[in-house]
């Protein structure tokens, strides 16, 4: 690609890197002012992991050169050659070199050529990505089976090679190719002339890392084989997704990047699930305590930053179950399990708490504690303290004081509170009505009791979508009971999550939302439902890169969550990746084949492949799973009339009128038979109405492929802005 040399820039007193570029890219003129105009955005990129580059100019016997920032260090080809990197050196370099990228592919601008040659590595570890806008102008050259044309076709992606049309996605591939060569010391795709090398990067699958060299971690060989894909759908979209994925292996304390290793061993040993206690109560009845207890000692773990707490819906899977520790933990992904019993009668309560090595399935802490009933919050604190001890949690004296803080005095609150969040965990409407009433009971009898609150609020906020009740009436009725719940108790990340979801779905604010939802997590990193509600919003504001990464987080804090696994699939519903959507609610239905939302997402995305009766299958089987024909309705009946069964669209559309008349907020589905049927007036003005009765569906107009037909229209526009997801 040229001469550099070093040299000085005698106007401003600096040292340079001035290259010259051969005459040879640049004899045509529209090639030279191509470059120029390349050079010119790459000069725009202001990044820590981009070579700075100061000008571009023409000498006086026409001579193009780029006056470049000069760093002392290495290109990353001549660490490579040294042999295969340790990742504590490859992973920090990878992270540095995709966040140069994902600058430069946020202002439009694609590298082509990103391989080691082009990576130069600084003497403090610095990664500089080089020589932006040059590879678009080497593409114009004739290929030749020199050594330096086949190094740089060993990192080009299979459309690059086949001569087809290129995007972000080819630098990932390229990316990929270099973390490949930086851990295994050799390319994926190897061979001495240009034909096989190309044949093998269109045809072949590279060996894996690990059959290479077995200490590779099974997640870094997932990520390298994704980046690899044949195909731009089946790679990493954007490599901010790349980017989640890899930090995910290390952390980043103060800017830098410290990789997998001792470290990952050790954060691991941090990682807990709570098995759901034993109830060894006379009384069946007494089921509610015991889950509860289960509970709340999860809850006092995830207040312990240090620790990572698989969350309650998936532990529950596990309350009848016959599997052995070691298997629950490789299913979980943890290194310890918490499992124990609970007896009550009369005024004492008994629990018996056992701390296990997943690995080992050894004891590493015991205790039972035979106390009265109202020394049970001090016996939950204690264990949660003796928990962080033997896993050497650091507790600071803030989390230490909010795990000992008695949440009432009164252990009939407390009663009540229970038995309101077993049945809030059931998830269903008449179970929420009930949860809402316990609730109540457990304020009156408490009304400093921040958690009771909070609780209520949380089943308000579900009402109006699990129950069909009117969000005018209750989402008020949430804000106001999450808002005493941080008068209370500000520390609460429970009423934060809460307040994002009204101000996206009742009002939405969707910057007020984002700030609630990160406020959530801040207080409670290890609360998957602030990060699943906050995916959510992401996704349909058209962030779906930080969704995916959001809802990935949401899953490893609830492995086993069935509406955490199908979101799982929206996020490729809404991007329009159909196939990928299926598989992924497929999976879900491999957990729980009678999950209704799993089937109606699936049946969602049959639709809209075009495949509608297939769709109304799944339709039809979750209404059926649930025994209510209220599920979706507006769904189904838009598949009705699209698949042409116009009497059975006809059908719905006359049931959810009569919902209408009779009060029930259901503009949304009504709206979305008439455009199943093509009446586009009718859809508009009942989508207007549902905008008057607050319908939490219209947070999806802006992503979901369902309105694609009317998004030109006026009318769609402005209602796209009163909802605020137009500007």
């Amino acid at each position: 690609m040229g001469v550099v040399y070093k040299a000085e820039d005698i106007k401003l007193k600096r040292t340079v890197a001035l290259k010259f570029l051969p005459p040879e890219l640049t004899r045509d003129s529209e090639a030279k002012e191509r470059f120029i105009q390349e050079a010119q955005a790459a000069s725009a990129l202001d990044h820590p992991n981009i070579c700075t580059v100061y000008e571009t100019g023409e000498t006086d016997d026409e001579q193009i050169f780029i006056a470049m920032a000069c760093y002392e260090g290495e290109t990353l080809r001549d660490k490579i050659k040294r042999g295969a990197m340790d990742l504590d050196q490859a992973i920090p370099i990878a992270i540095q070199v995709g966040e140069g990228l994902a600058k430069a592919h946020a202002r439009g601008i694609v590298h082509r050529d990103i391989k080691p040659a082009n990576i130069m590595v600084t003497g403090d570890g610095i990664a500089k990505i080089l020589d932006f806008g040059l590879a678009k102008l080497e593409g114009q050259a004739r290929l030749t089976k020199t050594s330096s044309t086949l190094g740089t076709i060993a990192y080009m992606s299979p459309e690059q090679v086949g001569g087809r049309e290129v995007d972000s996605r080819t630098d990932i591939w390229s990316l990929g190719v270099v973390v490949y060569e930086m851990v295994i010391g050799q390319l994926p795709f190897r061979s001495e002339y240009e034909p096989a090398l190309i044949y093998s990067i269109l045809n072949d699958k590279p060996r894996l890392m690990s059959s290479l060299r077995s200490s590779v971690p099974r997640e870094l060989e997932r990520l390298v084989k994704k980046t690899l894909a044949k195909s731009q759908d089946d790679r990493y979209q954007s490599v901010a997704e790349f980017l989640a994925d890899l930090r995910a292996l290390g952390e980043r304390p103060k800017g830098r990047v410290r990789p997998p290793g001792t470290r990952q061993s050790k954060q691991r040993k941090k990682s807990i699930a709570v098995l759901p206690f034993r109830s060894l109560s006379d009384s069946r009845d007494d089921e509610y305590f015991s889950d509860g207890t289960t509970e709340d000692i999860i809850t006092h773990l995830s207040k312990i930053r240090e620790l990572r707490v698989i969350s309650r819906t998936s532990v529950m899977r596990y309350k009848h179950s016959e599997k052995s520790i070691p298997e629950i933990g490789r299913e979980l992904g943890v290194a310890t399990i918490l499992e124990g019993s609970v007896r009550r009668a009369g005024g004492r309560v008994r629990i018996v708490a056992q701390l296990l090595d997943v690995q080992t399935d050894g004891h590493m802490w015991a205790e039972t504690y035979d106390r009265e009933m109202k020394d049970i919050f001090a016996i939950q604190s204690d264990v949660a303290e003796k928990i962080a001890a033997a896993l050497k949690a650091e507790l600071s004296p803030v989390e230490k004081e909010r795990i000992e803080r008695k949440p009432t005095e009164s252990m009939e609150a407390y009663n009540y509170y229970l038995k309101a969040r077993f049945y809030w965990n059931k998830r269903r409407g008449e179970d929420l009505k009930t949860a809402a009433d316990y609730f109540n009971q457990a304020i009156e009898t408490d009304p400093a009791y921040a958690l009771a609150y909070a609780g209520l609020a949380s089943t308000y906020v579900l009402l109006p979508e699990y129950a069909g009740l009117p969000a005018k009436e209750f989402m008020p009725k949430a804000e106001a009971a999450a808002r005493k719940a941080l008068e209370l108790d500000p520390t609460l990340a429970e009423p934060h999550a809460v307040l994002g979801l009204i101000k996206r779905s009742y009002e939405w604010d969707w910057v007020g939302a984002e700030s609630e939802f990160k406020r959530a997590i801040e207080l409670n990193p290890s609360y998957p439902t602030a990060h699943h509600w906050y995916s959510l919003m992401l996704c349909e504001s058209g962030r779906f890169d930080e969704a995916q990464a959001e809802i990935r987080l949401a899953q490893e804090l609830d492995p086993l969550s069935l509406v955490i696994s199908v979101a799982m699939g929206s996020v490729p519903y809404y991007k329009r990746q159909y196939d990928k959507a299926v598989e992924q609610c497929k999976k879900t239905l491999e957990l729980d084949p009678n999950f209704a939302l799993a089937r109606f997402v699936l049946g969602r995305a049959y639709v809209e492949q075009g495949e509608f009766e297939a769709g109304i299958a799944e339709f039809e089987k979750a209404r059926a799973i649930v025994g209510s024909s209220s599920l979706g309705p507006g769904d189904v009946g838009n598949a009705y009339a699209r698949a042409g069964r116009k009497s059975n669209a006809a059908k719905i559309l006359d049931e959810l009128l009569q919902s209408s008349r009779q009060g029930y907020s259901v503009s949304y589905d009504i709206a979305l038979v008439y455009w199943g049927l093509g009446d586009k007036n009718q859809a508009l003005e009942w989508l207007e109405r549902a905008y008057e009765e607050r319908s939490s569906f219209l947070d999806e107009i802006k992503v979901d492929p369902k309105w694609d037909g009317l998004r030109s229209d006026s009318r769609f526009v402005a209602l796209m802005k009163k909802v605020g997801l137009e500007t």
